[in-house]
């Protein structure tokens, strides 16, 4: 159980992210990378910033460690004396076993549930720019919590709705409304039963198309894509090789598979290398004998630390050792690149060269499900032996339809320029709103054009306070705490929409810098404040 987000629920302990080192922290707030000529003319956008650990000041580290710990003694007091309690009462389990025990049951009762108010927030509306959350309250100190009928009117900065196509759109909403009529909420069935109807081949045509890959397979949840597929393709006898900050969904498929799995460190090219040299020289385990394959895994934008992929580097080592790429691009595909086909087009990287493509339709394109796109072969072989897409029922048919859609939105093939417009706006709002946090002296992660922007919190007693003050301002946001990050890398997670304006942004950046001297999570110096001129810089209180 976590604190709000299982998106890289580890099992590995590599260092997370990229920070600028000390040395670094006193000169002015410089990103090393973006902006920066390109040496080769086949990367249109930019050059990624080279991986460094998150430098943690040693107060922080101290204070945070110190904080976990008081809370542990805490509850090791509490649950002393609540066994001597439940003895006496005779409040036994008349010799059943406890189902919920070990440190992860202590880790939720006496750690999670005192700030359990932060996390799944009901809302009773569309995740647009603004949103309404629904209103909660306790009587017995957090252990329940109830429903009110009051809604609070709410900045959405938590939701994955990166070009807006989750709220009503003129284009794809009636075109799904006359799905819905046509064919009902779901097709009952699986797709080699029943469940296959004319939309699904038009959609699976219409991604293979957007992705330029020769054929593509599509499911009805984007978790579900992951874990069933590395287990169909990857067996005993094969090696998976990931990246230490890969998603809990590819963790669970790498271990389903029953391959041997190996990991290098995040985004660190020259350990992959390494691992492969030696992996290779190595074997199998006990027998020594050549591997049967290995699948290099990682994601385009890994959506707790909002960092891109450096796709070509690890591309060039996978055909250097003869390694085939799974690229996940969950959180990438529609969000960046000049036409939204993430980050294979925005680092010029040709889809040729990757192997396997995944993506989720949750994210850019407002709906449900996931993809896979590859060969011809590759895709027939899946529909043989897959069971997410023998035995589990096909994709709603009005999500396929607001994903053709919004592609089709995307592409301008709806007669707009809409698309470009949101793949701009996206793309400006994203680097606005970061460039903006790291002037005033938040530590944020990640690179520019990821929609994704991590603000370090730390400290335990952070987490409630930030997302509690920012809430009583009506800013909802998204924050994330161990066992979904190291321990000591407690966050908040923050993810720009096309939807959101520039006086949306301007709001949401006075209220967390005003929350962020409050909590006291600005870990570096602000820069002086300018006048305002136009709209491309904000005066503070």
């Amino acid at each position: 159980f976590i604190f709000g987000n299982t998106d890289s629920l580890s099992i590995y302990n590599f260092p997370s992210s990229s920070s600028l080192p000390p040395r670094e922290r006193k000169c002015p707030r410089t990103r090393f990378g973006f902006g920066s000529p390109i040496p080769h003319r086949s990367v249109p956008y930019i050059l990624l910033s080279p991986p460094k650990m998150i430098a943690i000041p040693y107060l922080t580290a101290l204070t945070t460690y110190f904080s976990y710990g008081l809370l542990f003694a805490f509850g090791q007091f509490r649950d002393f004396f609540r066994k001597i309690f439940d003895w006496c009462s005779s409040n036994n389990l008349q010799g059943y076993a406890p189902i919920c025990l070990g440190l992860e049951d202590f880790y939720i009762r006496r750690l999670y549930l005192r700030i359990q108010d932060c996390f799944g927030r009901p809302i009773s509306s569309a995740p647009d720019a603004w949103f309404d959350v629904v209103e909660r309250h306790s009587n017995d100190n957090n252990k329940t919590l109830k429903r009110t009928s009051k809604v609070s009117r709410c900045l959405n900065l938590g939701s994955y709705n990166y070009l807006g196509f989750a709220a009503a759109d003129e284009y794809c909403t009636p075109r799904v409304i006359d799905t819905l009529k046509k064919y009902s909420p779901s097709t009952c069935s699986t797709r080699v039963d029943g469940g296959t109807t004319a939309l699904h081949n038009e959609l699976e045509e219409c991604v293979a198309s957007f992705v330029k890959k020769p054929a593509a397979l599509v499911f009805g949840m984007g978790y579900v894509t992951n874990s069933a597929i590395l287990p169909v393709l990857m067996g005993k006898g094969s090696l998976i090789i990931s990246d230490s900050l890969n998603h809990n969904s590819i963790v669970n498929g790498a271990r389903g598979s029953g391959a041997t799995i190996r990991v290098f460190q995040h985004n660190v090219p020259a350990h992959l290398e390494e691992v492969l040299r030696e992996q290779i020289a190595d074997g199998q385990p006990r027998t020594h004998r050549p591997w049967k394959k290995i699948m290099v895994v990682v994601e385009g934008i890994y959506s707790m630390e909002g960092e891109l992929c450096k796709l070509p580097e690890i591309i060039a080592i996978c055909k250097k050792f003869k390694a085939y790429t799974y690229l996940d691009e969950a959180h990438s595909i529609g969000a960046v690149g000049k036409s939204g086909r993430g980050v294979c087009e925005l680092l010029g990287v040709d889809t040729a060269d990757i192997d396997i493509m995944m993506g989720t339709f949750t994210k850019s394109f407002g709906s449900c499900g996931g993809y896979i796109a590859g060969s011809k072969e590759l895709i027939k072989y899946l529909k043989y032996t897959c069971p997410a897409h023998l035995y589990a029922t096909s994709i709603s048919p009005p999500a396929a339809q607001q994903i053709i859609s919004s592609i089709k939105v995307i592409l301008g093939e709806d007669g707009s320029s809409r698309g470009a417009q949101k793949l701009a706006q996206i793309r400006e709002n994203s680097n606005f709103f970061r460039s903006e946090l790291q002037k005033m002296g938040f530590e944020v992660l990640g690179d520019n054009d990821s929609p994704v922007m991590p603000i370090m919190l730390y400290n335990p007693a952070k987490i409630p306070a930030f997302s509690r003050e920012c809430l009583r301002q009506n800013i909802a946001v998204v924050t994330v705490a161990f066992p979904a990050t190291p321990l000591l890398l407690a966050r908040a997670r923050i993810c720009i929409s096309a939807s959101h304006t520039r006086e949306d942004l301007t709001h949401a950046l006075k209220v967390i810098s005003n929350v962020g001297d409050l909590v006291g999570i600005k870990y570096f110096p602000a820069e002086p404040l300018k006048q305002q001129q136009g709209d491309k810089t904000v005066k503070f209180d």
